[in-house]
């Protein structure tokens, strides 16, 4: 049985108050379960896109890789290292994020990506040009890839305090202003038929005068 709210007051005004705080426990029950239920079938959601990103992050990756070393083989180790050495890096990246059900979901962009080759033709070949195109859409599978596994972690996080914050209002916080309003009644009704015997003695008494 829940333990009722210490302090609390038997009077109706303090009954009054307790029904009203009950009231609004209940539907701030009612509308964090459904965020709760939302959120949950949105995460599995994501966790599909997680799988379906995973395979192909890794097919543009092998794919890349493959074509990479083809242009080893043709271009040779050392020219493709001196064509390596003259490729910018890529430093900066742009981090934006979406609200999903007050939950900030990551968006990743690189800023300015070059996607036309920074490397003269004299010495290259097709296949350093695919190997090029291919690691840049590799590279943007990877940035979609990492927005889905932020988005799983953070979705995570969310669901896992809603459920506390469910638990707490339905197994905690609501039967105690329950039990707290059962014990006002209890102890309005026992002060109601105190006061009705004391009232019927003292007409009692003033009819045997």
């Amino acid at each position: 049985m829940a333990e009722r709210i210490e302090g609390a007051k038997p009077t109706r005004m303090e009954l009054l108050s307790i029904k009203k705080r009950m009231m609004l426990a209940k539907k701030g029950d009612e509308i964090l379960t459904k965020k709760r239920d939302a959120l949950v079938s949105e995460f599995f959601e994501i966790i599909k896109e997680r799988s379906a990103a995973r395979k192909e992050a890794f097919r543009a990756l092998e794919s890349a890789r493959n074509s990479l070393l083809k242009a080893e083989m043709t271009m040779g180790k050392e020219s493709l290292r001196s064509v390596a050495e003259g490729v910018p890096e890529i430093k900066d990246v742009e981090v934006s994020a979406d609200n999903i059900m007050g939950v900030r979901i990551p968006r990743f962009s690189i800023k300015e990506l070059e996607k036309e080759p920074t490397y003269g033709l004299a010495g290259t070949n097709a296949y350093l040009d695919k190997a090029r195109m291919e690691f840049i859409d590799a590279l943007e599978k990877l940035l979609k890839l990492a927005e889905i596994e932020s988005s799983i972690e953070r979705m995570a996080k969310e669901i896992e305090s809603t459920k506390r914050r469910v638990n707490a209002l339905e197994y905690v916080f609501i039967p105690r202003l329950e039990a707290t309003a059962r014990y006002i009644e209890m102890q309005l009704e026992e002060r109601e038929r105190e006061d009705f015997v004391r009232r019927k003695r003292i007409k009692a008494m003033m009819e045997g005068k």
